[in-house]
C-alpha cells in the first residue's frame, strides 16, 4: 500500500511492526517460556512435590487442602455433591513454579547484562587505543618551527605562520 497525504497506512505500519526481528524474537521466546514452564512445573511435580511427601506422610503438595464441605455420597459410593475445598498446595506449587522461573530468567538476563557490558567495555577500549594511536600518529607529522614556536608539518619547507624556511 503507498503513503496518503504523506502517511502510512495502517497495514503499512502493521507489517513494518510485524515482521521486526524484535517482535520475532519475542514470539520465539515466549514458545520456549512455555516449554520451559512445562520443565519446570515437572520438576516440582515429579522432584519437590515428592521430597516434600516425605515430610507430609505422603502427601504431596496437592494433597494440603482445607476443606469446607466435605463432598457428599449415595449409597453406591458415587460422588452426589463434590467436595468445597481451599487448594493450599496447589496455589504454593504454583508459586515455587513462578520463583525458579523468575530465577533463571533473572540468572540468564544477569548473563546477558553481563555480556553486554563486557562486549562494551572492549569496544570502548578499542576506540580509546584507537584514538590514541591516531593521535600518536598525528603528534609524530608534527614540529614545532623554531622561529616562531607554531606546529607545523613535518615534511613543511616553510612555516605557514612566519614564512620562514624549515630546516
Amino acid at each position: 500500500m503507498s503513503k496518503k497525504n504523506g502517511k502510512k497506512s495502517l497495514w503499512t505500519q502493521f507489517k513494518e511492526f510485524a515482521f521486526k526481528g524484535n517482535v520475532i524474537d519475542m514470539a520465539v521466546g515466549v514458545v520456549i517460556g512455555g516449554a520451559f514452564g512445562k520443565i519446570v512445573t515437572g520438576l516440582v511435580n515429579y522432584i519437590i512435590n515428592p521430597f516434600i511427601g516425605i515430610f507430609t506422610k505422603g502427601a504431596g503438595l496437592d494433597g494440603i487442602k482445607t476443606v469446607i464441605t466435605p463432598a457428599v455420597l449415595n449409597e453406591a459410593g458415587e460422588v452426589v455433591t463434590e467436595e468445597t475445598a481451599i487448594l493450599w498446595g496447589t496455589w504454593l506449587q504454583t508459586i515455587i513454579d513462578f520463583l525458579i522461573v523468575a530465577v533463571c530468567i533473572f540468572f540468564i538476563v544477569y548473563g546477558i547484562a553481563k555480556a553486554r557490558e563486557k562486549a562494551t567495555e572492549k569496544a570502548r577500549a578499542a576506540e580509546a587505543k584507537a584514538a590514541e594511536e591516531a593521535a600518536a600518529a598525528a603528534k609524530a607529522q608534527i614540529k614545532v618551527c623554531p622561529y616562531c614556536l607554531s606546529e607545523i608539518n613535518v615534511k613543511a619547507t616553510r612555516c605557514p605562520h612566519c614564512t620562514s624556511e624549515q630546516p
